[in-house]
């Protein structure tokens, strides 16, 4: 027994010293990233860091990326899954609904309202997750690596309201087609907007309410064109991390292998940050301490009571899965029942 424990620490103490060394065998090499919304949390506190510090380190100064967030470029993050393929760049993150116009499939684990908690949401996208990758590596030139994503997209209003009922007939800035169902089934006018452009149409009245995540609106300054935040989830702006995959296959297995590896770690680190930051948002957006993760303001929260949790419900069940389920066709709506139905408990209509 004495023998079993020496080896175990021997080799618990191997491990690290046959990393660094593995570390030290990979090629030189420089990639060219280019990321998320730069004011955003999973931009500033994830992404940028992990490429910038922990991947030289981790490969001891042999793999170094050049990382630039899409607003930075100037670039229209619909366009990324395309510019990817094109290989403008390596590595490319992107908010797969946003991708929805070209594949309804990139919606398939953050419909609006699916799900309530960072967990569940991993959950489903990590059923998910395989069918995305599919598509993207036969119709994209590209292979997922990781998936994250935000504090919950929540409304952020100018006024206070009341509940779901109150958004009928007001203007609402969405970024993707399932939020336009799910505003559909409340009377409200979708609104599609980038996100830089949303502080001044909230400043100057262009749209009543604005859909983000609950620190990222905090984070880019929406706390100065709006007075209440109405917090029902609708999503997580889930986050995909991809590679050109002509760049890829041309990576030595070791190089691959030290990515796979990397993209682990990472893709558990932006789920913390998640559940991290969606405390945080709270408190900052509150005006109370400590908040690190934003700027202290004096938001009114408003209440999301049983009643209005009913509607969201049945709002998902009817025309966000339905009209996501149309779009995207019968055996994708199948293979959603099979994958991702049984994560949520809800199914899709299948036509």
């Amino acid at each position: 027994m004495k023998k079993r424990v020496l080896l175990g620490a021997a080799l618990a103490a191997l491990l690290p010293l046959l990393g660094r060394a593995a570390a030290q065998d990979l090629p030189k090499l420089q990639f060219k990233a280019v990321g998320l919304n730069g004011p955003t949390v999973a931009s500033t506190v994830d992404e940028i860091p992990f490429w910038r510090n922990t991947i030289p380190q981790a490969s001891n100064g042999a793999i170094t990326v050049d990382i630039t967030p899409l607003d930075q470029m100037g670039i229209d993050d619909k366009t990324m899954l395309r510019l990817l393929k094109l290989g403008v760049m390596d590595f490319a993150s992107m908010d797969i609904s946003k991708m929805a116009g070209d594949d309804p499939r990139f919606e398939g684990c953050d419909l609006a309202g699916l799900t309530l908690e960072p967990d569940k949401a991993r959950a489903a996208c990590k059923a998910w997750a395989p069918v995305l990758d599919q598509q993207m590596q036969k119709n994209w030139n590209a292979k997922l690596l990781a998936i994250g994503g935000n504090p919950p997209q929540v409304f952020w209003c100018r006024s206070a309201i009341g509940g779901l009922d109150d958004l009928k007939g007001k203007k609402v800035r969405v970024f993707n087609n399932t939020m336009r169902d799910f505003l559909q089934g409340v009377g409200a006018t979708a609104v599609s907007m980038a996100f830089a452009e949303v502080v001044p149409a909230l400043n100057n009245g262009v749209v009543d309410c604005a859909v983000t995540g609950s620190l990222s609106g905090n984070t880019a300054g929406w706390t100065e064109v709006t007075k209440s935040i109405y917090p029902m989830s609708l999503g997580w702006s889930i986050n995909a991390l991809a590679v050109n995959l002509k760049t890829w296959n041309s990576m030595d297995p070791k190089v691959q292998a030290f990515f796979l590896e990397q993209m682990k770690a990472y893709e558990d680190k932006m789920w913390e940050t998640v559940r991290q930051a969606t405390a945080q948002a709270e408190t900052c957006n509150t005006g109370r301490q400590p908040c690190t993760m934003g700027k202290p303001a004096d938001m009114k929260i408003l209440e999301v009571t049983p009643e209005e949790e009913a509607k969201r419900k049945s709002l998902v069940e009817g025309p966000v899965l339905s009209n996501w389920a149309k779009r995207c066709g019968t055996e994708c709506a199948q293979a959603w029942n099979e994958k991702v139905g049984p994560v949520v408990g809800l199914k899709a209509p299948v036509r």
